[in-house]
């Protein structure tokens, strides 16, 4: 957990929604110099703020809507600052809350140096990693409409067909198999909405390669040097990392992927780490995560994983094998070296 201690002498807390946005604006002693519940508009956003913006910070919690406030702060000079979400727990934890509550205690961490911060992703790649994501939703709703196809064969004690209906060539007369009308339209929906994914996932690859090469080709063909990680992984890993650099330490970024096991500790016993399992990036622990399991088709990897099964057991052997390959990418990137399988092997 990092805070933004930085001192200014005003401080700007937004209780920040879709539509309206709480503002308070407090001095450097803690006296509110304005408080007020307006819309989401530019405009007005920096009228509101104009007798108070010599060395302000604005702050604002973690939410869906944060794009265009930060992109607005950037465009005209002012220190912006994102709040993690989870863990701004002095917002949620007060007797009363409402939006004027919320952006004055936004304020109040800001000016107290207690604020945890959040990464403010850059504008310039922020759109491409969102495009990334969606890729990724639409691939699941397509293998959710495969698995109903298939389910649907079990439900009616048919054998589903040996080769795989995720290819193209293999989804004709599929639907016929059924006798029930109904169930032969159900099976041909999905099969056409599957159809029509295939068209628009590949038209996305295509968009996000050339992008990549835009961006950051050379971490591209870092990531790619990795046994197991083709172009789909390492445009996801090297998008959500953006800048390998806002790491101080190897460990912070094996935090931040949810490498790791959050561990909580008092009065020297330990109480299990149940907490903080959904603090961290979802979709970097599943690329690197993706990659460790890819990995396993390489002989040598293969063995190092049984090596690991008869240490650490078959659960907590791929964790440890997807923590090993995270702290690798980390230093990849860092100094700039192409995968090296012998020294992953024997570290």
């Amino acid at each position: 957990m990092r805070f933004y201690t930085r001192r200014h002498a005003r401080y700007c807390g937004i209780d920040l929604h879709a539509r309206t946005m709480a503002v308070c604006i407090v001095d450097n002693d803690g006296h509110i110099l304005v408080e007020r519940n307006i819309r989401c508009d530019p405009a007005g956003f920096l009228s509101l703020i104009a007798p108070f913006r010599e060395d302000l910070v604005v702050g604002a919690e973690c939410v869906f809507c944060w794009y265009w406030l930060a992109d607005l702060c950037a465009a005209e000079g002012l220190d912006f600052v994102l709040g993690h979400a989870l863990y701004m727990r002095a917002i949620h934890g007060g007797k009363a809350k409402n939006d004027r509550i919320d952006a004055f205690k936004i304020a109040s961490l800001l000016r107290g140096g207690n604020l945890p911060v959040s990464y403010v992703y850059p504008a310039e790649m922020r759109a491409t990693r969102d495009l990334l994501r969606r890729r990724l939703h639409l691939v699941r709703e397509r293998g959710f409409l495969l698995a109903h196809v298939q389910n649907t064969h079990h439900q009616y004690n048919l054998v589903p067909q040996a080769s795989r209906i995720a290819h193209k060539c293999n989804r004709e007369g599929v639907a016929e198999r059924f006798a029930d009308p109904a169930v032969q339209k159900t099976v041909a929906v999905d099969l056409d909405v599957v159809g029509h994914l295939d068209g628009v996932i590949g038209d996305l690859e295509r968009h996000l390669e050339r992008a990549v090469k835009v961006h950051d080709q050379d971490s591209f063909y870092l990531l790619r040097s990795v046994p197991g990680i083709g172009k789909v992984l390492a445009m996801t890993i090297l998008y959500e990392i953006h800048d390998i650099t806002r790491f101080p330490r190897v460990q912070d970024f094996a935090s931040y992927a949810r490498l790791i096991r959050p561990g909580k500790e008092s009065a020297g016993k330990r109480t299990g780490g149940g907490g903080g399992a959904k603090i961290g990036n979802a979709h970097l622990k599943w690329a690197v995560s993706e990659a460790a399991v890819l990995m396993l088709r390489h002989g040598d990897v293969e063995k190092l994983m049984n090596r690991l099964r008869k240490k650490h057991g078959k659960a907590k052997a791929m964790g440890v094998l997807a923590h090993k390959l995270g702290r690798t990418i980390y230093y990849m990137l860092l100094r700039r070296k192409p995968f090296d399988l012998e020294r992953f092997l024997a570290a």
